[in-house]
C-alpha cells in the first residue's frame, strides 16, 4: 500500500497529555516534506495544539483494565471498533507509515497498521514503559526510548534510545521573563506540580517557603487550575499562577526546580540545564515518574523524594542546604546538561524516514 503523491504521508497518533503530544509535535515539525495528519481523541489536548496544524482525526478508545471483567470485554469491544476506524482512514488517505507515542491511541493505531503491512514507529519517554508500549512494542518496527533504562523492559522489540524530543522553545535562549517581577540575581525556585495531583504538593510548598524568602529567594510556583488554595499565600517574593507559557525561560532562569518526575518536564529540565528536587506523582501508573527521577538521581542531576516521606520541613530544609551551595548547584546542572539529547526530535524523524523509505523502496 504505497502513497501515490510525491510526499510520503504519515500518520501521528498522540493523544492525551502534554508528555505524548508535544513530542509527537516536535518530532513532526522535523518532517516539513511529509503530509501529516493527526490522530487523537474527542476532548483532549491534541484538540487545542494540534487542530490549526495537522487534519485531525478523532476516534473513541478506553484504558484497558488491570482486573478482567464485564469492563474488559467492554474495552475490548471499543478497541475492535477504533481498529476498524483505524484501518479506514489510513486506507482512504493512503498513508505510508504511523508515528505513535503511546498511551491508549497507539493499540489500535498500531494493530491497524501492521494489518496493512504499514511501518509503525513507537515513541517511549519514560524509563518503566507503559503498559500499551510493553504489550504491542513488538509489533512496531522499531521503537524510540527515551531512557536507556526502557530497553531492559522491551526485550522483544527493537529498540534505539534517541531521548524524548522538545518543543522548539527550550532548544534556543528563550526569551526573558519581562512579563514577571523577578529581580536580576535573586535566587530563583521554580515548582511544577503538574496537572494531575498538585495539590498535596502545592500545600507542602506553601508551608516550606517562609524559610527561603528569608534569603531573598523568589518562587514561581506553576499550581495547576485544580487546587482551590492557590492564592492562600501571599508574599512579595512569591508568584502563584495556575500555568506558564514561557517554560524555556523559567527553566533557564531557575537556580532549582522542584517537580514532579513525567518523562517531559525531566527532559526539559535536562536540556536547560537545571537542578531539581523531583517528588514523583505517587499515583502514577506502576509508579512509572519513580523510574524516571531514579535515572536523574544515579546521575546526580536531581534529588528524589517519595511525597508520603516528605515533610514541609524537610522540603525547607533541602532546598536551603541547595541554596547555600553553588557548587553543589553546579555540579547538579553540569549532570543534568549530561542526560539531554538536545537533538532528539532530529534522531526521532531519522528513524521515521528510514523505515518508510525501507517500505516505498
Amino acid at each position: 500500500m504505497q502513497s501515490t503523491n510525491k510526499s510520503p504521508r504519515l500518520l501521528i497518533a498522540a493523544s492525551g497529555t502534554g508528555g505524548h503530544v508535544f513530542p509527537a509535535i516536535a518530532t513532526a515539525e522535523q518532517l516539513p516534506d511529509y503530509q501529516i495528519e493527526w490522530l487523537g481523541t474527542p476532548d483532549r489536548l491534541e484538540t487545542q495544539l494540534v487542530g490549526d496544524r495537522y487534519p485531525l482525526h478523532t476516534i473513541s478508545v478506553a484504558g484497558f483494565q488491570q482486573k478482567l471483567g464485564l469492563g474488559t470485554f467492554k474495552v475490548l469491544l471499543r478497541l475492535v471498533a477504533s481498529i476498524r476506524q483505524v484501518r479506514q482512514i489510513l486506507q482512504q488517505g493512503k498513508f505510508d507509515g504511523v508515528f505513535t507515542t503511546g498511551g491508549y491511541i497507539a493499540a489500535p493505531a498500531i494493530l491497524a497498521a501492521r494489518s496493512l503491512n504499514l511501518p509503525v514507529i513507537l515513541h517511549e519517554s519514560n524509563a518503566l514503559p507503559g503498559k500499551v508500549t510493553r504489550w504491542f512494542a513488538p509489533w512496531c518496527s522499531v521503537v524510540a526510548i527515551g531512557f536507556e533504562a526502557a530497553a531492559a523492559h522491551l526485550p522483544r522489540a527493537k529498540t534505539v534510545c534517541v531521548g524524548t524530543p522538545v518543543r522548539w522553545q527550550f532548544r534556543s535562549i528563550a526569551s526573558a521573563l519581562e512579563d514577571l517581577p523577578i529581580p536580576p540575581g535573586v535566587p530563583l525556585i521554580v515548582v511544577v506540580g503538574g496537572s494531575q495531583g498538585a495539590v498535596a504538593l502545592n500545600q507542602m510548598v506553601r508551608e516550606a517557603s517562609s524559610g527561603w524568602f528569608a534569603t531573598g529567594a523568589w518562587v514561581v510556583h506553576l499550581t495547576g487550575d485544580n487546587d482551590p488554595n492557590a492564592k492562600v499565600l501571599q508574599h512579595p517574593h512569591y508568584l502563584a499562577l495556575p500555568f506558564y507559557n514561557n517554560m524555556a525561560g523559567l527553566f533557564q532562569r531557575a537556580d532549582l526546580a522542584i517537580s514532579r518526575s513525567g518523562a517531559g518536564t525531566l527532559t526539559e529540565l535536562a536540556v536547560t540545564h537545571t537542578p531539581s528536587i523531583l517528588i514523583p506523582y505517587p499515583f502514577a501508573a506502576e509508579d512509572h515518574q519513580a523510574f524516571n527521577a531514579d535515572v536523574f538521581v544515579k546521575a546526580g542531576a536531581a534529588k528524589m523524594f517519595r511525597q508520603s516521606d516528605l515533610t514541609p520541613d524537610t522540603l525547607e530544609k533541602e532546598v536551603l542546604t541547595l541554596l547555600n551551595s553553588s557548587d553543589r548547584l553546579k555540579k547538579m546542572s553540569q549532570q543534568a546538561a549530561s542526560l539531554a539529547v538536545v537533538d532528539s526530535a532530529e534522531r526521532s524523524a531519522d528513524l521515521i524516514r528510514h523505515q518508510i523509505d525501507l517500505t516505498l523502496g
